[in-house]
């Protein structure tokens, strides 16, 4: 989406190490206008698809997530990353590597959110390992859903993510895919569709 790889273009830093900063319109300081226009193509890009619910992970996704859910009309629900007070003991959980923040977290859903037969959109902000993406479908697969589709703001398609999701079967929405990055120039390069 021309929209986005523009904004990226402009506004997005590239720092050592394969990271892609998009901190200050992304997901931590929010550009909700641009987050608004994300939204309605995500809901271009899956109007066909029966979305029942959308699924998130905590934290980055939960914004585009949000617009997401509100234009299909439909409940969000993010997996959790640690256990809190208030999650019941019956969850959908999934360990999930974070690249980002070299650790693994045990992604957890309440059965209550889920359930068998619901048509599942998945949103995220980022897909590169896509690590956190086969976690949600991992869950979603556990309470007995379908996985309609992953809708990704910014994929870093000289990773396998997005690769693997695919030749699994699923229908992966990219908005902006990034082919190289360059930290010494600043550039960032996109892969034709």
């Amino acid at each position: 989406m021309q929209l986005l790889e523009d904004r990226i273009r402009r506004d997005g830093k590239v720092a050592p190490g394969n990271v892609l900063r998009v901190d200050g319109f992304i997901n931590h300081q929010m550009d909700m206008e641009l987050l608004d226009k994300l939204a309605a193509e995500f809901q271009r890009l899956f109007a066909d698809a029966g979305v029942d619910k959308v699924l998130t992970i905590e934290a980055s996704g939960i914004a585009i997530a949000a617009l997401v859910a509100q234009r299909f009309r439909v409940p969000l629900v993010f997996a959790k990353k640690s256990k809190t007070s208030n999650i019941p003991d019956t969850v959908y959980s999934c360990p999930v590597k974070s690249y980002t923040h070299g650790n693994v977290n045990t992604v957890m859903v309440s059965r209550e959110f889920l359930h068998a037969g619901e048509r599942v959109l998945l949103i995220d902000d980022f897909l590169a390992h896509g690590e956190a993406l086969a976690g949600l479908i991992n869950v979603v697969d556990q309470a007995g859903g379908t996985v309609v589709g992953a809708g990704i703001l910014i994929e870093k398609a000289f990773q396998d993510g997005g690769k693997n999701i695919r030749a699994q079967g699923y229908r992966v929405e990219s908005l902006a895919r990034v082919q190289s990055m360059d930290a010494d120039t600043g550039s960032v390069e996109f892969a034709a569709d």
